[in-house]
């Protein structure tokens, strides 16, 4: 079974959820009793995960405290924001291998692992697969979806279903960008341009817990969907 490291990112400011990140990052808010951040390692328990990196930014030396004496490494952007395309860019040195898994740590899954289930689709000639999960089994989340899925698994932009935050990519395309700090969206307009973007749907519940209101749907999808 070929294992990959892994980059939870937990850099971001968390503005969207007000006075609760005053005192604390966004990977620090409890839900259902525990962590946003331990809700997202509990995902990285599985032989297809091999070394875990985690990004620091906004009071980042609690998560060091939160996370200490565990087998983790951590890539700190205290000096800058660097964005998620930029943030695993800095982290390459710390996962040194392609492809890699990313996942974000604002959000909450409610059945099958979605690691394992990501690992086992990914193949040839794919560039970055991504999870994504159809609109009737999402909590939490405005918009209207982020991508169309053809039926050889390519993606396109579009309205359908949500990104859920986890990929499997090759970081060879991080290497053209000349910027210090840039989203994720230009590795894969890339990777889409040379017909290397693709997804698999997610069988379960996914909740993006962005707001405060959002905590308690995450845990009520939690109580009814385990």
């Amino acid at each position: 079974m070929t294992t990959y490291p892994i980059l939870l990112f937990a850099a971001g400011l968390g503005t969207r959820m007000g006075t609760l990140t005053h005192d604390r990052p966004k990977p620090l808010i409890p839900v259902a009793g525990r962590t946003l951040l331990d809700h997202a390692l509990d995902l990285t328990q599985t032989p297809r995960v091999g070394r875990r990196v985690v990004n620091l930014h906004y009071k980042g030396h609690m998560i060091r405290d939160h996370l200490a004496g565990q087998d983790i490494a951590f890539s700190d952007e205290s000096g800058a924001l660097l964005e998620t395309g930029g943030g695993l860019r800095k982290a390459l040195p710390l996962l040194n291998a392609s492809p890699v898994l990313t996942l974000n740590t604002d959000a909450v899954w409610g059945g099958p692992n979605p690691i394992d289930l990501l690992c086992a689709a990914w193949r040839e000639p794919m560039q970055s697969l991504l999870l994504i999960v159809p609109q009737s089994r999402v909590v939490g989340h405005p918009g209207k979806g982020d991508f169309l899925i053809g039926t050889d698994g390519r993606l396109t932009r579009g309205p359908g279903p949500v990104y859920t935050g986890l990929q499997l990519t090759r970081t060879d395309g991080l290497m053209k960008i000349d910027q210090p700090a840039f989203s994720m969206n230009l590795l894969w307009d890339d990777a889409a341009a040379n017909q290397g973007l693709f997804g698999v749907e997610y069988p379960g519940h996914w909740c993006d817990v962005g707001k405060p209101d959002s905590i308690r749907l995450a845990e009520e999808m939690l109580n009814t969907h385990v």
